[in-house]
């Protein structure tokens, strides 16, 4: 009997001179239309030699577009590349590139990559401009570096724990100036509490008593070379986080300053200063300023450092995300409905990795102490939902006045904010009263 014949849907092709590479950490597979050459799909090296050999090769080929899916960085040089070369690149989500069931091979990957892309079914990732890419590099450094500072704090505590050492545990924090005084002290050879407790400062809440006999331990010598080592360490970062700042304050001295709004003349509202642990070694509030337009800082919860690194990740042109939603949908700041016969069956959060978004998150969630509108309304958030939902709700309210403000050129005003509680009580005040006069009259119809 004789097979029937699958009939197969062709898609319309409105990319005919697309291609698709399918990147890997040591070969790149290229895939171009069936009448450009005659072997179709080509593997090439990841050398720079290999990587020119690419763009000559979809020259000859006549290409002008380019999808590429990667995981990694593998991407990243041969994205410059045919960027230079004049091509249009889309760097593509791996998610939105999943072949059909069956055997996988970087050859058929390149293939469907190029047939998705020639009927224009691929979706472009954000790719900062070469000012942001370089700015965005030395921030997740310096992030990269805060962390490995306190990793490196964390084994200070440790072995300070195993001499039986308390101080971690009676002052706030050992990284400050007593703790390290401390510190240094006892690396020094000092061993007399009274003498080591003489660093005691006034901002300490514990007493000089306390801080005395939390010294008193076992001054074991493989437990001091080990403090020592990771004192050592600490400080070799945070010279390293140094050298960061100045390069940061480099580059954004020689970007160019953007035109400062004249809508809203009158002076900014001088916030008061914060302690912050890590603080950018220069005076970064000018530069943000000048090159967003706007001050977000003016915001509760985004300090210098936020807003550093806002700028960083998405830099100062947010015309690449036309609407809100668009810009609340690449953050991954909103649920992800899936329904089902008319049914929500899920609301979570797209298991996708965002920097920025992180940073949103990471600012709502400093609300909980705010005396303000917003933190009023994450303390809102957090009673009903918890606090993970709670700091992804605010972030989400921030980044909306971070889009506002940038987008439109205005100020932050708090007022706004002021006014939307007081409408949001009062309302909450007259749902109140009529639920007490319904009960009433049911209370007198019963009597």
């Amino acid at each position: 009997m004789a097979k029937t014949k699958q009939k197969m849907v062709e898609l319309a092709m409105l990319n005919p001179n697309a291609a698709g590479i399918d990147i890997g950490s040591t070969e790149h597979w290229v895939a171009v239309p069936e009448d450009r050459d005659a072997e179709r799909v080509k593997r090439f090296s990841a050398f720079t030699c290999g990587l020119h050999q690419i763009a000559r090769w979809l020259k000859k080929c006549g290409i002008t577009t380019i999808a590429m899916e990667s995981t990694g960085i593998y991407w990243l040089n041969l994205f410059l590349l045919l960027e230079d070369y004049g091509f249009e690149v889309f760097l593509v989500n791996a998610r939105n590139v999943k072949n059909v069931s069956g055997r996988k091979t970087d050859m058929s990957d390149a293939e469907w990559i190029q047939k998705l892309h020639s009927c224009e079914l691929l979706s472009n990732s954000f790719q900062p401009d070469n000012y942001t890419r370089e700015l965005r590099t030395y921030t997740r450094h310096r992030q990269n570096l805060i962390r490995q500072a306190s990793r490196y704090l964390q084994h200070m505590q440790k072995s300070m724990e195993l001499m039986n050492l308390k101080l971690h545990k009676v002052i706030r924090d050992l990284a400050g100036k007593t703790g390290m005084s401390i510190v240094s002290a006892i690396l020094n050879g000092e061993r007399d509490t009274e003498a080591l407790a003489d660093f005691w400062d006034r901002c300490i809440r514990a007493s000089k008593e306390t801080i005395m006999k939390s010294l008193e331990g076992t001054w074991n010598e493989e437990y001091l070379f080990t403090l020592r080592q990771a004192y050592d360490a600490y400080h070799f970062v945070h010279g390293q986080i140094r050298q960061s700042d100045e390069k940061i304050e480099k580059v954004l001295q020689e970007k160019e300053a953007v035109e400062i709004s004249g809508n809203d003349k009158k002076p900014l509202k001088k916030r008061r200063k914060t302690k912050n642990k890590n603080p950018l070694k220069f005076d970064v509030d000018n530069y943000l300023k000048t090159q967003l337009g706007v001050d977000i800082t003016q915001i509760d919860g985004i300090d210098c450092r936020s807003d550093l690194n806002i700028l960083g990740e998405m830099g100062s042109d947010f015309s690449k995300w036309p609407t809100r939603k668009q810009f609340f949908s690449w953050l991954n700041l909103v649920p992800n409905n899936k329904q089902s016969g008319g049914k929500l069956i899920s609301s979570h959060l797209m298991n996708k990795k965002n920097s920025a978004r992180h940073i949103f998150r990471k600012c709502g969630s400093c609300l909980w102490k705010s005396k303000g509108p917003l933190g009023d309304y994450y303390r809102i958030q957090r009673a009903k939902n918890g606090g993970k939902a709670a700091a992804i709700a605010t972030g989400n309210k921030l980044a909306s006045i971070v889009y506002t403000m940038v987008t439109q050129q205005v100020e932050y005003h708090e007022s706004i904010l002021v006014n939307m509680k007081r409408n949001s009580q009062q309302k909450r005040l007259d749902n109140l009263e009529k639920k007490v006069a319904h009960i009433q009259k049911e209370l007198e119809e019963a009597a």
